[in-house]
C-alpha cells in the first residue's frame, strides 16, 4: 500500500489491520451494521507475527 491508497474490504472477508515495530499505519474505518452486529474480531496476532 501507498499513501492514499484505498483498500476495501466485503462483508464476512477475513483481513487484519496491520503495523509493524518500525512502520506506522493508520486507516479511518467506515463501517455498516448488518443484522445487528457490526465486528467480528479475529484471532490476536503474536509477538512474532506482528514483527514480520
Amino acid at each position: 500500500m501507498l499513501p492514499g491508497d484505498v483498500v476495501r474490504f466485503g462483508p464476512d472477508e477475513k483481513h487484519w489491520h496491520g503495523a509493524s515495530p518500525d512502520i506506522a499505519m493508520s486507516h479511518i474505518a467506515i463501517r455498516e451494521e448488518l443484522d445487528g452486529k457490526v465486528v467480528e474480531w479475529m484471532e490476536q496476532v503474536s509477538d512474532e507475527q506482528y514483527g514480520r
